[in-house]
């Protein structure tokens, strides 16, 4: 179970652009259809492009802006996301359950918190890697990293998340030695 994120961002953005033209387009028709002005004048956007040559540089720069968003939406699209849900590894392989990235994440923080002489955490899930950044109010912080990792590998291994990530350990110590 890797259950992907929602592509809305490209979605919502094609959805606006393509309302937006289409409600430009009503209204003018509309406005010619009872005998008023329209906002633009047909003849003269129609002249426009038809004189337009490929080789002008207006239709080759709106050509390759279009190529290009049209690419990123597609990557968009196609390359995976982080997932939303991370497998689980349960006693029974039928089953088939997850955490959320976020609760998992807040699990692990809370866990690198506990330990004695932590007074902030901050945590990062990568693909492969749990990053955890950790502040101190001690001058001496020897042991301190190996003290968290501790208590993050403990907690990992009560979640039984079904691959086991890498863990990065940053200590930084508020105050100086000095």
């Amino acid at each position: 179970m890797k259950r992907r994120p929602r592509r809305t961002t490209p979605a919502v953005l094609v959805a606006v652009v393509g309302l937006v033209a289409c409600a430009f387009i009503a209204v003018i028709a509309i406005q010619m259809i009872l005998g008023r002005a329209p906002w633009t004048d047909y003849r003269a956007v129609a002249a426009a492009l038809h004189g337009a040559e490929w080789n002008d540089p207006i239709p080759a720069i709106i050509g390759g802006v279009t190529a290009l968003v049209g690419l990123i939406l597609l990557l968009a699209a196609v390359m995976p996301g982080k997932p939303t849900v991370l497998p689980l590894r349960g006693s029974d392989t039928a089953i088939d359950s997850g955490a959320s990235r976020r609760s998992y994440c807040n699990t692990l923080r809370v866990a690198a918190s506990t330990v004695d002489g932590v007074s902030g955490a901050r945590l990062t899930l990568r693909r492969n890697t749990v990053a955890a950044a950790v502040n101190t109010q001690r001058t001496n912080t020897d042991g301190l990293a190996e003290a968290v990792r501790a208590a993050i590998e403990h907690r990992i291994e009560q979640i039984t998340p079904a691959a086991r990530p890498k863990i990065k350990i940053k200590v930084r110590a508020v105050r100086s030695a000095s």
